[in-house]
């Protein structure tokens, strides 16, 4: 994505708003509205915000993933159950023994 690409006056996105639309869908690319020459807003369709905004979920997961593998690597984890044991503790929570 290059927002240098389609950079457009916020005046003329308003006078050919259908056209400019349309572009954005075909191209699936944003699109930087300038006020008095600098750049105020960015703008496109909602269908690839959507692509956009599960990218950014993506990479988040594995973000985390990738620390949770490290956190095992490097010594950082304990077993679950000790783990539920001491947060038990803490709270001041029995050992249910039915379940």
């Amino acid at each position: 994505m290059d927002l240098g690409k389609d950079i457009r006056s916020l005046s003329d996105f308003k006078r050919n708003t259908r056209e400019l639309m349309e572009r954005m869908e075909e191209s699936g690319e944003p699109m930087v509205l300038t006020v008095n020459g600098k750049a105020k807003l960015v703008v496109q369709d909602a269908a690839s915000y959507q692509k956009l905004l599960e990218s950014i979920d993506y990479d988040e997961a594995v973000k985390g993933i990738r620390r949770g593998l490290d956190d095992v690597k490097q010594g950082r984890t304990r077993p679950a159950q000790r783990a539920f044991a001491d947060i038990r503790k803490q709270r001041g929570i029995p050992r249910n023994r039915g379940a």
